[in-house]
């Protein structure tokens, strides 16, 4: 039997990301105590954090398809992709481009 994790507790990213929006629109409004205020301003930073590990999370695990230095497709790192880079060195000089 497995042990629930400190994950499990945790809302999805969706009901996160809409709990934080019903916050920010309570708290512009302005008509709390600053007691409640605070809670919720907590409550809020809280599930901000959440947010960006869930969306740091998925971005390590996209992949993006491209084409490797013998022209096959060839999975390769996001952060490559972004650079344009080809080869999946991130731009690095290894010196197989012929001095280009």
């Amino acid at each position: 039997m497995s042990r629930p994790t400190k994950r499990s507790k945790e809302p999805g990213f969706e009901s996160a990301l809409q709990r934080l929006e019903e916050i920010v629109r309570t708290l512009e409004e302005g008509d709390l105590p600053l007691e409640t205020s605070l809670r919720l301003f907590e409550e809020g930073v809280g599930l901000t954090r959440q947010c960006s590990v869930r969306l740091e999370e998925a971005q390590r695990r996209i992949e993006v398809l491209g084409r490797g230095a013998d022209g096959e497709p060839a999975l390769r790192p996001l952060e490559a992709a972004d650079t344009g880079d080809t080869d999946g060195d991130a731009g690095v000089d290894d010196g197989d481009d012929g001095g280009r």
